[in-house]
């Protein structure tokens, strides 16, 4: 019961004072930078092709087909998207409290990579890097929700470059009871 007051009495003060719990968060490949990461994929032939990122978030899987990652292990020459980092900076300066990610279908371990390609453009504010290992646009969508009711976010902001990725997020905001913008970087 107290715990409820408490969430109440939140709720409340936020309402009253127009303060909103920001969630900003941000894709990584081709969405902050270019890189020189390829996804390789071998068809049921055993034809291999490479992908860039971008490709790839428009590929089609066939049956057979079969996806190395190995690129992906470290940032392999970033090339700085300033168009987007220009929001990231904007939004770290007015939002210092928290809020801010990285959501990339990278494993985890590339955090430190990702870390120092952040320092050498400049942003050495730390800001968490999620490593999902996975390129299902539905498990983006899902960390996105699981961060809204764990931490009653109230205002979303999402940018990728993924379509299928921006219309999965699109579809779980559009449930939510949140104010939200979803930007589909397009190069």
């Amino acid at each position: 019961m107290i715990r409820l007051q408490n969430i109440l009495n939140e709720m409340i003060a936020r309402t009253l004072f127009l303060e909103s719990k920001k969630l900003r968060v941000f894709d990584f490949d081709d969405t902050l930078a270019f890189t020189k990461s390829y996804i390789y994929v071998t068809d049921k032939n055993g034809n291999q092709k490479k992908l860039t990122p971008g490709q790839y978030a428009m590929y089609n899987e066939r049956p057979g087909d079969k996806f190395d990652f190995r690129d992906f292990q470290s940032v392999k020459e970033p090339t700085e998207l300033k168009k987007v980092t220009v929001v990231l900076k904007r939004i770290l300066q007015k939002n210092s409290d928290g809020g801010v990610y990285i959501l990339t279908a990278r494993p985890q371990s590339v955090e430190p990579h990702i870390h120092q390609y952040l320092k050498d453009i400049g942003i050495n504010q730390r800001i968490p890097v999620v490593g999902l290992e996975s390129n299902n646009p539905k498990d983006k969508a899902n960390w996105i929700e699981n961060q809204i009711e764990k931490n009653k976010y109230d205002d979303v902001y999402f940018a990728d470059d993924s379509i299928k990725n921006v219309n999965a997020v699109k579809d779980m905001l559009r449930t939510k009871n949140v104010k939200w913008r979803v930007q589909h970087i397009k190069h």
